[in-house]
């Protein structure tokens, strides 16, 4: 199972990165929104987690690119507390989960295995 992580934040990026590879899957990290969608072009995980606010594309538009793709790539949106209106427009736009910054590593791990279990 393939994860891409969008997050501009390093340690963040470098973290989740190192959870999930741990628990067996293989991650593609990307700096910031233009990298994913440039990634997302060439291959389309089964997971995403993308932050809202990234730079050069959000977090909005790399989830509407990846449910104009494909319906059953599950895509985890990641944002910061005072965002509920973009967490909203998130779900409108398909958004499977959303969690809030900052949050539990082994949380994260339990949801990506919940919504990579139901995709299958």
């Amino acid at each position: 199972m393939t994860i891409l992580i969008a997050e501009d934040e390093p340690l963040m990026r470098k973290t989740i990165s190192m959870k999930l590879e741990k628990e067996g899957y293989t991650v593609i990290d990307c700096v910031d929104g233009k990298e994913a969608l440039q990634k997302l072009e060439e291959e389309l995980p089964d997971l995403v987690i993308t932050d809202i606010m990234l730079p050069y594309a959000s977090g909005l538009e790399i989830l509407r690119f990846v449910k104009s793709k494909s319906s059953s790539a599950a895509v985890i949106v990641l944002s910061a507390l005072g965002q509920e209106k973009t967490v909203e427009d998130a779900f409108e736009l398909g958004a499977d989960d959303y969690i809030t910054k900052p949050f539990n590593l082994n949380e994260l791990a339990v949801r990506v295995k919940r919504l990579l279990k139901k995709n299958q």
